[in-house]
């Protein structure tokens, strides 16, 4: 761990020297070539946590359309789902390319970027996600890179069980020859004993980024690279009396470039991302480096595009990726001699408006997806919607159908893992597929949004992971064929001083395992069967604001969870700004507020309530 070698005093030094006398970067929506993935930033209220510095997954874990299960706190590793998804079942899009990981998904969330440097996330679901994901049949979290701005900033913190934290950026913009470049670096680092015994952590995350503005176009390229150790009672096998530990170092290098077009744009990105993990599930147990120390390697590099273009009285929507990942080493996952892998998509949409009466439009999209891999079946999946629009005296409402056919391949854990033990793989698993019909009316005005979505999903060899009484220390791998119906309300408004952000979402599964024993699931049947979310933000004075985070679910019953599975769910800070030097601010967080003990892993330990104190510094 290089946090390791970094001794905790030294941690103010690191900030200053890398705040420097430049600028940090500070959020631009502006950006007309980004401005489409750039969402309202009300739906969350407290955007960084307060147990450790802010990564991809933090402004997730109160959204409305998100579900985080996590082991620890999220930071340390959380899955994502969304409408009833699985965590292999979310990815994560930076620019053009979906940045998978080859081993499993719960590492798809291990972007080692400073999400500053990054747009907020757009969440795609039905057709827009079968369009612009990749290996991802439910939803995609998309990220764009907007335009660099001169600013700098420094951030020190401390809080509970022993915790210290301090992040800083540096970004400096020069012009020449009518083009602006740019250059940034980030760095952030975080250690604490958790809230639990044997709940330590150890972060580092550094940043490098180049930028060329240039007319129409914009090209990026980043590097980064984050050091992650975590502790936590039972993470992934669910025995809290297991002290587990998982150590990560995750290297992504990624080129994008973007332009606009006379009648439309065109993105692409190139990627490289490396992992190295070393999971113990017994940290009082010194390694062998055989089989069951679960050390793996894994790559994953390939390129991407897509753009949207006028021709011919349509409006042609297309995207591409090809992508090769390999498994260098494992002390584990050997069984099914799968050790890499080339798979690729290719997706294509026209769209036609149709001009109707009273002012309205319909637009017709239909197409198709293409999924190939070198080591499973292919697939054509179609895609199609249709969508009303209609000017009211306050915006516009929106009535829209669909129906996406999606598929994706499962990762190495679950097709290489031998087929006995703590984690029983399956190399009989194949290509999942997901039929989805979605009905949305939206409605919105010029401080308010509103909508309503009806949905229903076929998932077919979904693959989960499973509990059998009669195996107690294992967790199997199994396809399951499930129908997913839900329903989701979002409602968002704005005052002068107030923004307020409402979501429910209602599931019911109905699974089919086969013949297969199972008598409880990790995943496909954890889920809220109800979920509520309110985020409130408000600004007292010129001074001081307010930020509330709150969640409320009614979890189905699962025999492995040791906690209710009712829970009350709550984040809170208290915001301050210099009234002399606006350049200075502190923030008060407190992220599970109400010291709930619910387990989002059936047996894990929850995370306790944690409280930090950080100030900033921007110039």
């Amino acid at each position: 761990m290089i946090i390791r070698r970094i001794p905790v005093a030294k941690i103010l030094v690191i900030s200053t020297a890398i705040a420097g006398s430049g600028t940090a970067y500070a959020a631009d929506a502006s950006s007309a070539a980004l401005s489409e993935i750039i969402v309202n930033p009300t739906r969350v209220a407290n955007t960084e946590p307060a147990g450790t510095f802010a990564s991809a997954i933090t402004v997730l874990r109160f959204d409305p359309q998100t579900e985080i299960q996590s082991r620890g706190m999220p930071e340390g590793q959380g899955d994502v789902t969304v409408r009833g998804g699985l965590f292999e079942n979310t990815g994560f899009k930076l620019g053009a390319a979906t940045i998978v990981d080859p081993q499993t998904g719960h590492y798809v969330a291990e972007l080692p970027i400073d999400p500053a440097l990054l747009s907020a996330p757009l969440i795609l679901t039905g057709v827009d996600n079968a369009l612009a994901g990749f290996n991802s049949n439910v939803a995609t979290i998309v990220y764009g890179i907007p335009a660099l701005r001169q600013s700098a900033e420094v951030n020190l913190g401390v809080g509970t069980d022993s915790l210290l934290f301090s992040s800083a950026r540096y970004a400096d913009v020069t012009r020449y020859n009518d083009a602006q470049y740019g250059l940034q670096v980030s760095g952030a680092v975080s250690e604490g004993e958790g809230t639990v015994s044997n709940g330590d952590h150890e972060f580092a995350r550094f940043n490098l980024q180049a930028q060329r503005i240039a007319g129409n176009t914009q090209t990026d390229l980043i590097i980064a690279y984050q050091d992650k150790f975590f502790a936590w009672p039972g993470a992934y096998t669910g025995f809290a009396s297991l002290p587990e530990t998982d150590d990560t170092q995750t290297t992504l290098v990624l080129a994008n470039h973007r332009t606009t077009l006379e009648r439309g744009w065109l993105q692409m990105s190139g990627f490289y991302r490396s992992l190295d993990d070393n999971y113990d599930f017994d940290r009082r147990n010194k390694e062998s480096g055989g089989a069951g120390a679960f050390e793996h390697r894994t790559r994953n590099y390939g390129a991407a595009f897509e753009g949207n273009v006028d021709f011919a009285n349509l409006n042609w929507e297309f995207n591409g990726q090809v992508s090769r990942d390999s498994l260098v080493s494992s002390t584990d996952l050997n069984t099914a001699l799968l050790d890499g892998r080339y798979y690729g998509s290719f997706r294509l949409a026209p769209s036609y408006d149709f001009a109707v009466p009273y002012d309205q439009t319909v637009t017709v999209r239909f197409g198709a997806v293409v999924d190939t891999s070198s080591q499973d079946s292919n697939a054509v999946s179609p895609v199609f919607d249709i969508t009303l629009k209609t000017p009211t005296r306050s915006g516009q409402r929106t009535l829209k159908a669909e129906f996406a056919g999606t598929s994706q391949v499962p990762g190495y854990t679950a097709l290489n893992s031998k087929p006995n033990g703590l984690f029983g793989g399956n190399a009989n698993l194949s290509r999942e597929k997901a039929r989805q019909f979605i009905v949305t009316l939206a409605q919105e005005g010029r401080d308010w949004f509103a909508s309503a979505a009806a949905f229903h999903r076929e998932d077919e060899n979904l693959v989960d992971w499973t509990y059998a009484s009669g195996s107690p220390s294992a967790r199997q791998a199994n396809p399951v064929y499930m129908e997913v119906n839900g329903l989701e309300l979002l409602l968002r408004k704005q005052w002068q001083r107030l923004d307020l952000s409402l979501g429910y979402t209602y599931l019911d599964k109905k699974s089919d395992y086969g013949t297969a024993t199972v008598d409880g699931s990790f995943y496909a049947l954890n889920y809220a069967r109800d979920r509520a979310t309110v985020s409130v933000s408000y600004q007292l004075n010129e001074t001081y604001a307010l930020r509330l985070d709150s969640e409320y679910r009614n979890q189905l019953a699962n025999p492995l969870r040791t906690s209710d599975n009712n829970a009350l769910l709550s984040a809170a800070s208290l915001d301050w700004t210099s009234p002399q030097f606006d350049e200075i601010t502190a923030q008060l967080r407190i992220d599970n507020l109400t010291d709930d003990d619910y387990q989002p892993f059936p047996g894990t330990p929850a995370v306790g309530r944690q409280i930090s104190l950080n100030v900033r510094y921007n110039f």
